[in-house]
């Protein structure tokens, strides 16, 4: 998933891929604490991704403010 892909959806795309993203998230912290998980580099994939989700929404906020 890079940024350019995701400029091209609509914000209500973005906000459920942002869900999808908490929720596995979440999923691989609970496998993380019970020592169930085994690609630990999924953790740092997800927060990249959130991170990447979030910043398109806020430039569409902000392209639509001005």
């Amino acid at each position: 998933m890079n940024a350019n892909e995701l400029r091209s959806k609509t914000p209500s795309e973005l906000e459920e891929t942002l869900q999808e993203l908490l929720k596995e998230q979440f999923s691989l912290r609970m496998q993380q604490g019970t020592g169930q998980l085994a690609r630990h580099h999924m953790m740092g994939e997800v927060r990249k991704n959130i991170a990447r989700v979030k910043t398109v929404l806020n430039e569409m906020q902000s392209g639509d403010a001005s």
